[in-house]
């Protein structure tokens, strides 16, 4: 594997403890826009993180239409993003902590300046900037943090790869030349039809299903899409780098 020059993060869950926190307030717009459309079905924010983790607002909008077969106009799903949107990066500012043991991660990463950091999100870019703001996170990554809600047009959702492809155009560097960091399918596939080297992290799990749960993920983590290692706790992180640099 060629030297490793980019460290690409995942946001939600992965830097920080977020999508409990965004799943909540989707869970309210989710199920009244399925009142609206004259359907039975409700979610509360641990079920519809469950079946959508890992997209962004519009990713799940379309998926919730596929799901329950109903067709939302282009002009609701906006005015629904757009209310999304708010609501969440109030919560986030109000509520959101860093992912157990990534701060000094972050610091020693950029203190020695061997990787160029950057973020690779499906979330707007305006979430991201609430959550790693509060958390104290954006400097370490200056400029560098790429949404693929708000940096394509048109914008997309991993599991596309279109963001993966994008950030490493706008970093200068191959697919090869970077490890990204994904907790979820979506994210992770994303990674992978980038061509992008992956190494899976399933801290945040521990809360949701105990070790079993870690377990599942960390297996499809590696078995089905491929992570070169998987982390339990960013503790483990400088092990699991030389993993994927030792990597063919």
């Amino acid at each position: 594997m060629p030297p490793i020059k980019s460290i690409l993060f995942d946001c939600d869950n992965t830097l920080v403890l977020s999508e409990e926190i965004a799943f909540e307030g989707c869970a309210q717009l989710s199920n009244e826009i399925l009142e609206k459309h004259g359907l039975p079905d409700r979610y509360d924010g641990p079920t519809l993180m469950h079946d959508f983790v890992g997209l962004n607002f519009r990713g799940l909008m379309k998926r919730l239409q596929a799901k329950h077969g109903f067709t939302m106009s282009p002009q609701e799903e906006d005015e629904y993003h757009d209310r999304e949107l708010d609501a969440i990066c109030k919560n986030l500012t109000a509520k959101c902590q860093p992912c157990e043991g990534v701060d000094p991660v972050l610091e020693k990463l950029h203190d020695d300046g061997k990787h160029q950091l950057a973020i690779v999100s499906s979330s707007a870019m305006p979430r991201v900037m609430a959550s790693i703001i509060k958390v104290a996170q954006d400097k370490f990554f200056g400029n560098r943090i790429y949404s693929a809600a708000s940096s394509l047009n048109p914008p997309s959702s991993k599991p596309d790869p279109a963001i993966y492809l994008h950030a490493c155009e706008e970093l200068g560097v191959s697919p090869r030349e970077c490890v990204a960091i994904e907790d979820s399918r979506s994210g992770a596939t994303a990674a992978k039809n980038a061509g992008i080297p992956l190494m899976g992290y399933v801290g945040p799990y521990l809360a949701e299903g105990g070790k079993e749960k870690q377990d599942q993920m960390a297996k499809l983590l590696k078995e089905e899409l491929g992570a070169i290692t998987v982390m339990y706790h960013w503790d483990e992180f400088w092990d699991k780098l030389k993993e994927v640099e030792a990597a063919p």
